[in-house]
């Protein structure tokens, strides 16, 4: 009997040693294999969090990078736009502001801003601005110019602004034009929505901060804010606020770690918590396995004993592979006990894990509603494609019914149609080729080794299966699409060009039949607009669009303006006033010029018509282009309308420039011969930059010069220009000829002239062009115009 309760007691302490020894080991194994576990997620979601962080990064970059490209096309079309340019050179401050704020709205800017050359605010959008203050910001804006960079971000009204900035020329530069936005709460969501980070900006003006700009919570305003001022330029770190976890990026805008006056500190954070919490399932199963594996060696130590070392150290293996990141290699058990299921779940664990991942990998090159590759993955095949060499046609897809498919079906319709139109298109293609889906109801098409003409074949077949009628939510839907073109290298050699040419083509396509379009070289924004400058200037005479402005042109001897000359303007209906700078060339270059001149003589004569009838006797100045000089009916057409009106012929003077003679000079003699037999005076316009043949010059039946305004505007006395300008003026006395100065600008450069014996002198001086009505009333004000000093 001792025997018995010896060996009893031996087995039971045995097995007790051995559970003690079994249940430390599975301990052990469990809290690697969960430690193990614990860390790869924390790494990987730390690695995914860094690389939604460098992604966001460069998000944010492209996002300022496009906003200041549209600051930058707006202000560049600002400035060059005439009247505009004409407002500053007469300090027009209420039109300035006008245009000012107008522009602005347009194009969603929210700072406006006019500065003099030398820095000052000569009208601005902002209140805390008064016209004539210095603009703080004036030599980072001429820092920035002198190093090629076109935005400029600084901080501004407690806020970050990026600026960009345009010079007025007229023609030389005389403002500065200004136009910038605010990195506000609305600019911080939409970083959020494009990249699913939480932002926040912040300006310290003068070693103040200004208001935190975040798409936080306020509670964490001061914590963020403190990290935003702490850290140094580019800087990444973990941080944690009110028991959440972020990973987070500063990225400094403007200044730097060194330049505390003025800063723009921009910060990214990626949660860290939602992303563990998907991994919280994955702790509670490892939890549960190992208090099962604890109670089943409990039960069956001695059993256990002999065959527990080599399970434990599979599942030793297994947790190291998944520390290191295989979720490939299974844990091979045939076993139907404990350690079985515990080496099943480890195979469960690990598909789980690499389905998560290939899902977040999915997710991110697919769309969520199709399940077709979207805009990323697409540019990246056909960037490939590109790379490679390989021929490739972009087709872009656009369904223009989806609002009306929406009113009667309601979302959940386009939804059904947005993913029957996606299994239609895959079934239409060839293996290789790429359907994918962009937004609401664009799609993308990669055709692999095709041509345009492919393309339209393909581009053909699916429209035809689109037009087939479908059922979608007990409704008959019928698609209308339109397709546009562009294929690799023949319409571009990048992926962001051929994808914007596609579009050009798409929307072009919705103006044909058929709704299929090629993309047509040269079919860009300037382009477009020479192109509807030109077919409008066809029509722009019988639109009512095309009027005059007169300028005056002073007598010098008598003090009295008794000449104008008639200046052209278009009033466009899109584009608004058209520099003539611009449309005269389209017209020489499109036959469209000589429209133009018959328009100018015969307005002209009528308004010289009405003003005599009014008692106002003028001679008016009309110029003549090289297309007019070559043809034969210029001085019959001149002459019945001088008949018409009843005009005296004394009272026309057409000017025509030296290069225009040079182009045919024996047809156009013959030209100006007829029309100085009519009685109309003969002026050589622009003198000086032409070809200036004095040979050619003593030919001509001309009575007039007019120096050109480069040898006039910044007339001195000491200046090289004065010795043309006299001198010219001398030897046109003496072949009996009169001398028009044109660019006065200056009452010294007047002076001069005066004591030169320049017979008649025009400039914004004396006046700028004026419109019919005006220039009639200026005329009536006593000596012409009253700013105006004459001897």
């Amino acid at each position: 009997m001792p025997s018995i309760k010896l060996s009893v007691k031996l087995r039971s302490s045995f097995q007790a040693r051995v559970a003690r020894v079994l249940i430390l080991l599975l301990l052990v194994v469990i809290g690697a294999l969960y430690f193990s576990v614990k860390a790869a997620t924390n790494s990987a979601v730390r690695g995914q969090a860094s690389e939604q962080l460098q992604l966001g990064t460069r998000v944010f970059e492209r996002l300022l990078d496009v906003q200041g490209r549209r600051l930058s096309d707006g202000v560049q079309l600002l400035a060059a736009d005439f009247g505009f340019r004409d407002a500053v050179s007469s300090g027009d401050s209420a039109t300035i502001r006008s245009v000012l704020l107008n522009h602005g709205k347009r194009i969603n800017a929210n700072d406006m801003i006019l500065l003099s050359m030398d820095g000052k605010v000569l009208a601005s959008s902002l209140s805390d601005l008064p016209d004539g203050s210095p603009f703080r910001y004036d030599q980072a804006l001429r820092e920035a110019r002198r190093l090629k960079q076109s935005t400029l971000i600084v901080p501004l009204q407690g806020k970050p602004h990026l600026l960009v900035e345009a010079p007025v020329l007229a023609p030389l530069p005389i403002a500065r034009v200004v136009m910038g936005f605010s990195m506000d709460t609305a600019f911080a969501r939409e970083l959020r929505s494009l990249s699913n980070l939480e932002v926040s900006f912040l300006s310290v003006d003068r070693q103040q901060p200004g208001e935190l700009v975040s798409t936080q919570p306020p509670s964490m305003a001061q914590n963020i804010e403190h990290l935003m001022l702490a850290n140094g330029k580019h800087t990444q770190e973990l941080t944690e606020y009110e028991q959440h976890s972020f990973l987070s990026k500063t990225l400094m805008l403007a200044g730097g770690a060194g330049e505390n006056d003025n800063q723009v500190i921009a910060l990214l954070q990626s949660p860290l918590d939602a992303a563990m919490q998907a991994f919280e399932p994955l702790d509670q199963n490892i939890l549960l396995i190992a208090l099962v594996s604890l109670l089943a060696s409990l039960a069956g130590a001695l059993l256990l004993a002999r065959s527990v070392s080599q399970p434990v150290r599979a599942l030793a293996q297994a947790a190291e592979r998944i520390g290191q990141g295989d979720y490939q290699t299974p844990v091979s058990l045939k076993r139907s006990d404990e350690l079985g299921l515990l080496a099943s779940a480890f195979n469960s664990m690990q598909s789980g894990i690499a389905e998560r991942e290939q899902q977040l990998a999915h997710n991110a090159l697919h769309d969520g509603l199709t399940g077709l590759p979207n805009r990323a993955l697409a540019m990246e095949r056909l960037g490939s494609a590109i790379s490679a060499g390989r021929p490739v046609a972009l087709l872009y897809l656009e369904i223009d019914n989806l609002r009306a498919i929406s009113e009667a079906g309601g979302p959940d319709a386009v939804d059904l149609v947005l993913q029957q139109v996606g299994l239609r298109l895959l079934g239409a293609l060839r293996a290789g080729d790429t359907v994918a889906h962009l937004i609401g109801g664009e799609f993308l098409l990669l055709l692999q080794n095709a041509t345009s003409d492919g393309a339209v074949a393909t581009a053909d077949k699916l429209q035809q299966l689109l037009l087939k009628s479908q059922r979608v939510a007990g409704h008959d839907v019928t698609l209308d699409c339109r397709m546009g073109i562009a294929a690799f290298p023949g319409d571009g050699l990048a992926a962001e060009e051929l994808l914007s040419r596609a579009a050009i083509a798409m929307k072009d396509a919705g103006q044909i039949p058929g709704h299929i379009q090629i993309y047509e070289q040269g079919r860009d924004l300037a382009h477009r607009r020479q192109v509807t400058l030109i077919r409008d200037l066809r029509h722009a005479a019988a639109n009512g669009e095309l009027l005059l402005h007169y300028q005056p042109k002073l007598d010098i001897r008598e003090g009295r303006v008794r000449q104008a000359e008639a200046l052209l303007r278009w009033q466009h209906p899109q584009f608004g006033m058209v520099s003539p700078a611009e449309f005269i060339v389209l017209a020489e270059r499109t036959g469209s010029i000589q429209t133009l001149t018959h328009w100018v003589i015969e307005e002209g004569m009528r308004q010289l018509s009405e003003w005599n009838q009014r008692g106002l006797h003028l001679q008016l100045s009309l110029n003549i282009s090289a297309d007019d000089l070559l043809g034969p009916d210029l001085a019959d057409r001149v002459s019945s309308l001088l008949k018409q009106y009843q005009l005296p012929a004394e009272q026309l003077i057409f000017e025509i420039t030296e290069s225009a003679v040079m182009r045919e000079p024996e047809q156009a003699l013959k030209v100006l011969q007829r029309l100085r037999e009519c009685g109309i005076s003969l002026s050589v316009d622009d003198f000086g930059t032409g070809y200036s043949s004095l040979a050619h010059l003593k030919r001509l039946p001309v009575q007039e010069l007019k120096i050109d305004q480069s040898f006039v505007r910044d007339l001195d006395e000491t200046s090289e220009d004065a010795v043309i300008v006299r001198s010219t003026i001398e030897m046109s006395h003496n072949l009996g000829l009169k001398v028009v100065a044109e660019g006065v600008e200056y009452a010294h450069s007047l002076r001069l002239l005066e004591r030169w014996h320049c017979d008649t002198a025009q400039g914004y001086l004396i006046s700028r062009p004026l419109t019919a009505a005006a220039f009639e009333t200026w005329v009536a004000l006593p000596l012409g115009a009253p700013s105006v000093v004459v001897h």
